[in-house]
């Protein structure tokens, strides 16, 4: 991830995993990985799924346009699809422009 991430876009996806499939969905979820790092405009992803099957993701995006190319991506949406169908009993999609963002890290 660069530095200065002023008026990129953050898409935060919070999710309810229910447990199906635990397989197919790591294989789901590490080709969705790969596919997004090869889009135009990917910033990076953060993510962490607790043992009740909730899970943050936030996945950075250079703007709106790069944002919504990763939405309607084909192979994207069919995995959503499949998400809904098997995987995912609710989740939630908030996209937000950040303002200003910083890190720390012990040396």
């Amino acid at each position: 991830m660069h530095d200065d991430r002023t008026g990129e876009v953050a898409v935060i996806f919070v999710s309810f995993r229910n447990g199906a499939d635990m397989n197919g969905y790591a294989t789901a979820a590490a080709a969705m990985d790969a596919l997004a790092v090869a889009q135009p405009g990917y910033r990076g992803v953060d993510s962490a799924r607790e043992t009740d099957g909730m899970g943050i993701t936030v996945s950075d995006w250079a703007d709106d346009a790069a944002a919504i190319a990763w939405r309607d991506h084909p192979e994207h949406a069919a995995i959503r699809d499949r998400g809904r169908a098997l995987w995912y009993d609710r989740y939630s999609v908030t996209v937000a422009r950040v303002e200003r963002a910083y890190q720390w890290a012990r040396p």
